[in-house]
């Protein structure tokens, strides 16, 4: 069976004494977690009794169990299908740290590789085997399969089979077949973001129609969501990263390849060690940026959406936008990556008007039909909703995913902890339209919002003299409020539809809704602009404040230094052996030895994540790392374990253009 490296000879449903399920046993021995947590043992359960699922669960929530336990119990070998080659190596070499026997076939290896791996599936020697969606359209990978044993098909990251999201495969919709080719091996399709709309869509496309469906919470309670006012935004992240996150290891996402060199370059120079990722380097450089991203601590990449997907890094502390996402799918898989080993993270956006009329812009001279268009801008517009809520900005993020969201708010946003101020900004909005009806209908001119604010607040600059637009009646009318202040009111009034952008060098025209408020007949409550940009206050450690169960996984003072002589340790071990840091153990893991402090090996045994096979390689070294320290400082006593569980997207020049999906080599 495809289990008995790992597993040993318990093999059976149940034991014969009625004890745990032979899924259960995996997790303990091989995982090194007590108990299944959510939906996890429902979905296992499930598929190893040869059931197809469909599960949406959030990144970090676990989501890889559910595949890697059905493909350990199961007779024969499961296989992964997953997006991007760059990382199958990281994969396997994980899974190998816990005892598991895995593989992967990609272009990256040579013929004698293909042919060892090629031979340990035919024999039944893999438990697991990573292959790309491409390699499927090969009739020699489709021969090698129906000549092995097969636990379960796993389709990873599903939600790149819908033609209408963030990140389409066009290689995806081919999975159908493998439903009609081994219609007895079950299939299990898994994703961390999907509206209904989406959740149907790789249903259908899929061809599971039987499929069982299981819908995990989307709610990231560690993660604390918060979006700032645009000004200097290198500037304004530079600032984040010093006072919040100084030696943190996180992502930066920038809309364009320019501006994500220039970003890079910014944070090197002011003593922030940071990489640039994207399309447009070679291959050799992402790889070996990639690399650094995941073997380094503290290492800051700032990318395109080429960067990212199937990244399992559990300590990324942040994942900064200098750019306002395409969509919420795209800005909730994006900030997902941070805090995957459940401790205090931050998902921070800069925010400002002009990515509103480029995100416009881009939308009106992109490429697709009508109907693509119209479904780019509903994405845009609950994008736009979620910046400029007033509510809880968790709830309406749970909520554009269907779950009903704490009525109380969450008390880990910004909108919760600094809650924002309204207005009647029906005058203004007023006096904002009237000026760009003026310039149609008095001069049969359009313009972008610089030009409309510069006549509302009464500025001579040469352009304003040039079409002598200091002459209209208009002119002035707005010195109540000041530059920023009008910027945030033409940013609220284009996210609510009441003003539009048009042609490639974004005017501003009037919508269908405008004319309401002109008569007088609808209202216009706008968000306050803060006189600065918001911030949250500095707690212990220089981080902001966070939700009680989010802080409490922080160490007390006097067991810091152990869990850093364990990361000095693990660091060691991951150099020695060539791998991530958090293969060996993730920070989770350390910050429980350092809590508990074991002397014996039973007692290493009993903490969350160290399965048999670390603890057979690790065990001793640990123990030495602790009683060199010659016990818990300042007499803190150790704590006992607890019961672990299953633990853890104009005038602007080609480089300026965003990208809308990584290229081909990303992938195959």
């Amino acid at each position: 069976m495809g289990g008995t490296s790992v597993i040993g000879e318990t093999a059976g449903t149940r034991a014969a004494d009625g004890g745990d399920s032979e899924a259960v046993a995996a997790l303990r021995r091989v995982f090194g977690y007590e108990d299944f947590r959510g939906e996890q043992e429902a979905v296992i359960e499930h598929v190893v009794a040869g059931g197809d699922a469909v599960v949406l669960m959030p990144t970090g929530g676990g989501k890889s169990l559910c595949y890697q336990i059905p493909s350990l119990v199961r007779p024969g070998t499961g296989i992964v299908i997953s997006p991007l080659i760059a990382l199958m190596q990281d994969q396997v070499d994980a899974l190998r740290a816990l005892g598991v026997r895995a593989g992967f076939m990609n272009s990256t290896q040579d013929f004698d590789e293909r042919r060892t791996v090629e031979a340990e599936f035919l024999a039944g020697e893999l438990d697991l085997l990573y292959l790309a969606p491409e390699r499927l359209r090969l009739e020699s990978t489709l021969g090698l399969l129906s000549r092995g044993k097969i636990a379960v098909f796993a389709i990873d990251e599903a939600h790149c089979v819908s033609q209408w999201g963030h990140d389409f495969r066009p290689d995806y919709l081919a999975l159908s077949l493998l439903g009609e080719r081994w219609p007895d091996v079950p299939r299990v399709a898994l994703t961390a973001t999907a509206t209904h709309a989406t959740h149907r869509e790789i249903t259908e496309r899929l061809n599971m129609p039987a499929a069982r469906h299981f819908v995990a919470s989307f709610d990231r309670p560690n993660i604390q969501y918060r979006i700032v006012p645009k000004t200097d935004p290198k500037k304004q992240l530079l600032t984040f990263l010093r006072e919040e996150h100084p030696g943190d290891a996180g992502i930066v996402y920038c809309l364009s390849r320019n501006s994500v060199e220039k970003t890079a370059e910014f944070l090197s120079r002011n003593g922030v060690e940071a990489v640039p990722y994207h399309a447009g380097l070679d291959a050799g450089t992402r790889a070996a940026h990639q690399s650094r991203f995941l073997r380094e601590e503290g290492l800051v990449v700032v990318a395109t959406i080429a960067f990212g997907m199937g990244i399992d890094k559990p300590d990324v502390r942040f994942v900064a936008h200098l750019d306002l996402p395409k969509s919420v799918e795209g800005y909730y898989q994006e900030t997902g990556r941070a805090g995957r080993d459940g401790l205090p993270s931050t998902a921070w956006m800069a925010y400002g008007l002009n990515d509103v009329v480029q995100q416009r812009k881009l939308i009106q001279s992109g490429e697709g039909d009508e109907a693509f268009r119209r479904r780019a801008q509903s994405h845009l517009d609950a994008m736009l909703a979620l910046c400029e809520t007033v509510q809880c900005r968790r709830g309406q993020l749970l909520a554009y995913f269907g779950q009903d969201p704490e009525a109380s708010g969450c008390g880990n946003c910004d909108t919760c902890l600094t809650p924002p101020e309204t207005w009647d900004g029906t005058v203004a909005a007023q006096k904002a339209l009237s000026t760009v009806v003026r310039l149609k209908r008095e001069r049969g001119q359009k313009f972008g919002a610089g030009q409309i604010i510069d006549i509302l607040l009464g500025k001579r600059t040469a352009k304003v003299i040039q079409f002598d637009h200091d002459q209209l009646s208009v002119f002035g009318i707005g010195e109540e409020l000041s530059e920023g202040e009008w910027r945030g009111v033409v940013r609220q009034l284009l996210a609510q539809g009441l003003l539009a952008v048009e042609g490639e060098y974004g005017t501003l025209v009037l919508t269908d809704d405008s004319a309401a408020v002109l008569r007088r007949e609808r209202e216009v409550p706008l968000r306050k602009e803060p006189k600065k940009p918001t911030a949250v206050k500095a707690s212990g450690g220089g981080r902001g404040e966070r939700k009680p169960k989010a802080a409490a996984a922080e160490l007390p003072q006097a067991l810091v230094p152990a869990f850093e002589a364990l990361r000095a340790w693990r660091a060691e071990q991951a150099r020695e052996q060539g791998v991530p840091a958090y293969v060996i153990f993730h920070d989770a893991t350390l910050r429980e030895i350092a809590t508990v402090w074991p002397t014996s090996i039973g007692q290493l045994g009993s903490i969350s994540g160290v399965g048999e096979k670390k603890l057979m390689t690790y065990g001793e070294g640990v123990l030495e790392v602790l009683a060199g320290l010659g016990g818990p400082a300042g007499g803190t006593e150790p704590s006992s374990a607890p019961a672990p569980t299953a633990g853890p997207a104009s005038d602007m020049g080609p480089d300026d253009w965003p990208e809308h999906e990584p290229e081909p080599d990303d992938w195959i």
